[in-house]
């Protein structure tokens, strides 16, 4: 075998060992993932996105009222209208179930700051638990809704 092939399978085992393999004594997260983050339907995109309240900055959190937790997760929502780039309001309603079909309840408010506007969320998670987000938004003056369905798995430890 060539030396420099040698080093660099020698390298990725060495890395993949000190990295550690799927298994049972797995504690570090796996990285999710790339996905999609918005959804674009009759001359709108709506943005989503969820993560752990913790990785809020605490003044951020404050100023909006989100309670900072490693066990609380934050949907956030908003709509633009595609031929200008608007932000718009919209009627925004979620339903949410974890893998094993438990609803979670998701109270959704509209925060409007300078010239965005958005749709903000809180949920209990525990931890490793995968949350399906069902979104259904309609924007002001449509008739026409848009539906988003995208997943989230969170670890709290």
């Amino acid at each position: 075998m060539n030396p420099k092939k040698l080093l660099l399978a020698l390298s990725v085992l060495s890395l993949r060992g000190a990295c550690g393999g799927p298994g049972e004594a797995d504690s570090a997260p796996r990285a999710q993932e790339a996905a999609a983050s918005s959804v674009s339907a009759g001359g709108h995109t709506v943005h989503f996105s969820a993560q752990l309240t913790d990785q809020l900055p605490p003044e951020v959190a404050r100023q909006y009222n989100i309670v900072r937790s490693k066990n609380r997760a934050m949907l956030n929502v908003s709509v633009i209208r595609d031929n200008d780039a608007t932000p718009v309001t919209a009627q925004v309603t979620v339903r949410t179930v974890n893998l094993t079909g438990q609803l979670k309840n998701v109270n959704m408010r509209k925060i409007e700051e300078q010239e965005a506007i958005y749709y903000i969320g809180e949920i209990p998670v525990a931890n490793s638990e995968t949350l399906v987000f069902d979104i259904l938004v309609t924007p002001e003056g449509e008739s026409d809704s848009i539906e988003v369905r995208f997943k989230r798995q969170f670890y709290t430890n």
